[in-house]
């Protein structure tokens, strides 16, 4: 007989936050997100140099992040690869204990410790070398 205990509702597990996609201008993209796919827009503070629009998706986000500088993350990334994907943001319940997780298992990480992102969220991103070519940012919740 296997003993299971009950969910703990403080706890949500991993959820898809967000897709981050570089694009070279806002004002260009934003109406075929908005108007023609019909996802309503939410207001996000800019971050790490870069303009952000937020769309809703169900109950994650697309941002749409252009870069404020050329010098910036976005700028660079654009610069080099062109538009597109740029990461995958998961919800966890306790990033300390995920990022523990991740140097156990040899995860190579772009933040050694959690840091304010946008929306004075906690955050840190793996390195895509160790996620099969993702950058992935995690979030708490």
């Amino acid at each position: 007989m296997s003993h299971q205990t009950a969910p703990d509702p403080t706890r949500r597990g991993t959820r898809i936050a967000h897709i981050g996609v570089a694009v070279p201008s806002l004002d260009e993209i934003l109406p075929f997100y908005r108007d023609v796919l019909g996802m309503p827009e939410t207001p996000l503070d800019d971050a790490d140099g870069a303009r952000i629009a937020g769309l809703v998706v169900g109950e994650s986000l697309v941002e749409l992040l252009e870069a404020a500088t050329p010098e910036s993350p976005i700028g660079k990334y654009v610069a080099k690869r062109g538009p597109g994907i740029h990461h995958i943001c998961f919800n966890v319940d306790d990033l300390d204990g995920a990022l523990a997780r991740c140097r156990a298992a040899g995860i190579r990480l772009i933040d050694e410790t959690p840091r304010i992102g946008a929306e004075g969220k906690r955050i840190a991103f793996l390195h895509p070398s160790a996620t099969a070519g993702v950058l992935i940012e995690l979030s708490e919740y």
